[in-house]
């Protein structure tokens, strides 16, 4: 039996896969928050290059990678998928459990597959900087390093929480290159109005996304670029379902459930869109699940709403289970996962019934990681933990109900950047996840009434 299942260098795929083309009910289209009607691509040109819009905007369900870029894939790509051995002894389960590896990359995580890709459109457009925000420090380590391969500068705002919890984060940043910001800054005037109000604000991904896109516009040859949520972002993703799908053809089995821990919908959607794929055309029945924190529960408690994309109002409405843009949640070691709302495309699947989503609690997640840790000597990011914890729950239903599933979940990324966050749980000392009540989510998502159509 084969623990790790590897592919050669060209076995990279050569197309990403556009889900939109096979959706039985096509995503609703973005607004403009004051007609209220369909944008058109013209006002995203002061963020985006064309080439990028024009994927936002696609039905077409191939579309090649560029040369370029899948020549710097091949640096960490195909990343392995393993067969989590030891795991599945110590659970005693009857589930064969595999997992798909991204942190081989420079980055640590599956965000340089879309980083690199945005930074080479921008640089084919003259584009000198790109500005973004991250949450744990995953995506902007991902643009940081993409740009430096591409001769581009890059700022990066950084979320507050994680920008103190992890300080290596922002210094590997640098070493790549890119310039970080703790988030709500005094750089921007989105920055100074929460720290008036806020002056002890912990921030969001709101928050940072509302800083990096007023940047993005007041400079010249500058961009922007966001590391999840966009249609275009989880395109780039699915190289990683479609070396999954290879792999595990090789290994001789198909997985009944494919897991990944959700914030905006990128991770989630690189190993699960593929799969679904399957199910949309070739009528198979295979279970995706998207994995979210308690903390921030868009999918499971959130509602299906228009909804800004940052915190201050400055993207198109977008159509999305939300929270509200105004929704904070607790500060977390799971930085990219805080996120308020989820894709569009993401949305309408859950919408439609043709995925689904759980929520973990963080104290279960690091019980969970600890013991994958244990048994198949890799830490996980805590994001990460999250499909893990879900993964076990499955696993362990399998052993209750005495069937053999086949389990496949995105290890997205490597924790040795948030050994504090492990020092704190080992030590007891893990910070508590506030419970949100109904009445803060109604509350929250009531505020956005008026943007809707």
């Amino acid at each position: 039996m084969e623990r790790k299942i590897n592919l050669s260098e060209q076995e990279i795929p050569r197309f990403y896969y556009n889900i939109t083309a096979d959706m039985p009910n096509k995503p609703l289209p973005p607004l403009h928050p004051g007609t209220r009607q369909p944008i058109t691509p013209d006002l995203l040109e002061p963020l985006f290059p064309r080439e990028l819009i024009l994927q936002e905007v696609s039905n077409e369900r191939y579309i090649e990678i560029p040369p370029e870029v899948r020549k710097i894939y091949a640096q960490w790509r195909p990343t392995p998928l393993f067969r989590a051995v030891n795991l599945e002894k110590a659970l005693n389960t009857p589930a064969k459990i595999f997992y798909k590896y991204e942190g081989v990359s420079p980055a640590g995580s599956h965000k340089p597959n879309t980083a690199v890709a945005q930074a080479f459109y921008n640089k084919a457009e003259g584009i000198k900087k790109i500005t973004t925000e991250t949450g744990a420090g995953q995506w902007g380590t991902a643009l940081s390093y993409a740009c430096q391969m591409f001769d581009m500068d890059c700022e990066v705002f950084m979320v507050k929480v994680s920008y103190d919890q992890k300080p290596y984060r922002k210094i590997m940043m640098n070493t790549f290159g890119g310039k970080v910001f703790a988030s709500p800054s005094q750089l921007t005037s989105a920055g100074r109005k929460v720290l008036e109000s806020s002056p002890d604000s912990t921030g969001s991904l709101g928050i940072a996304i509302s800083e990096a896109i007023e940047r993005a516009v007041s400079q010249p040859d500058t961009h922007y670029a966001l590391g999840s949520v966009l249609n275009h972002v989880l395109l780039h993703q699915t190289i990683i379902g479609q070396e999954a799908m290879i792999q595990m053809e090789k290994a001789g089995h198909q997985p009944d459930i494919v897991i990944a821990p959700f914030g905006g919908g990128s991770n989630f959607a690189g190993i699960a869109f593929p799969f679904l794929r399957l199910n949309l055309t070739e009528n198979q029945y295979i279970r995706c699940i998207a994995v979210e924190p308690e903390s921030c529960p868009k999918l499971t408690r959130g509602e299906f709403r228009y909804d800004f994309g940052d915190t201050m109002g400055l993207t198109p409405l977008l159509p999305m289970f939300t929270l509200g843009h105004d929704f904070m949640p607790s500060p977390i070691h799971a930085g990219g996962l805080r996120y308020h709302g989820a894709g569009v495309i993401v949305s309408q699947l859950l919408k439609d019934g043709l995925i689904e989503a759980v929520s973990q609690n963080q104290q279960r997640c690091f019980d969970a990681g600890a013991q994958f840790i244990k048994a198949e000597g890799i830490i996980p990011a805590p994001e990460a933990t999250h499909a893990i914890a879900s993964a076990i729950d499955e696993a362990i239903r399998c052993r209750e109900e005495g069937v053999g599933k086949t389990i496949l979940f995105n290890l997205c990324g490597h924790g040795y950047f948030d050994m504090a966050a492990y020092d704190m749980y080992l030590s007891g000392k893990l910070n508590g996840e506030s419970q949100v009540s109904d009445e803060s989510i109604r509350a929250s998502i009531t505020a956005i009434d008026s943007l809707q159509p």
